[in-house]
């Protein structure tokens, strides 16, 4: 991954349209690169989470250009190589996998369910209610607590979400409007022999929360 790491590093200093065409092989050699470690960690991933077998790992990654039609940041390139796994394909309203690499030792893989919507959202805030133990054992988990500290608070309500009181005994776990966790990683992981099978053991350790919330939606 090291040729990746590089050109990202070098388009974040030169993000225009013609430093890029002209570094256009660059850009295809960092871009194959990529697709072959998703295809070593969709290897790693199918030995614990059979409902990836129908993708194309090559195919999960995002484009690296930016949409800015509505941003006021006009570069067009994204300084960052990402793809998602899911059952249905890149996490679209669907738990799963996101694999995110960035020079400056700002890669790092996140699971479970971005931004569900509020029919999603209104589901797994009623699993946790009836099934708040069993989603606390996930989270307390030696082997989950090894990789990530909780659930991620990006993305959370100030106040208790319609329906639920106050004072309920879970209301900071009810708050999440996004219920995901993330493991970071360093450049030289990413550089790393191992990096795919790292990259794995995360996603392992995060499968029973990503099994909880399909299991809320389903």
């Amino acid at each position: 991954m090291t040729d990746t790491l590089a050109f990202l590093k070098a388009l974040a200093k030169n993000n225009n349209r013609d430093w890029f065409l002209k570094n256009k092989p660059k850009y295809l050699q960092a871009k194959e690169t990529f697709e072959n470690l998703l295809e070593a960690i969709h290897h790693e991933l199918l030995a614990f989470d059979e409902s990836l077998a129908g993708l194309n790992p090559r195919k999960q990654a995002f484009r690296i250009y930016r949409d800015v039609r509505f941003s006021k940041d006009k570069r067009p390139y994204k300084t960052n190589m990402g793809a998602g796994f899911s059952a249905h394909g890149k996490m679209e309203q669907e738990p799963g996998y996101y694999v995110h690499v960035e020079p400056g030792n700002k890669s790092f893989v996140a699971g479970g369910f971005y931004m569900p919507n509020p029919e999603h959202l209104a589901k797994i805030r009623q699993e946790i209610d009836y099934n708040a133990e069993r989603f606390l054992k996930i989270l307390n988990n030696a082997t989950f607590k090894k990789y990530f500290r909780g659930l991620d608070d990006f993305d959370r309500l100030k106040t208790a979400p319609k329906g639920f009181a106050k004072d309920h005994p879970h209301i900071e776990l009810l708050k999440n409007k996004s219920f995901v966790v993330t493991h970071t990683f360093t450049d030289a992981e990413v550089a790393g022999r191992s990096y795919a099978r790292k990259v794995a053991a995360a996603c392992r350790a995060m499968k029973p929360l990503n099994d909880f919330l399909t299991e809320a939606i389903s």
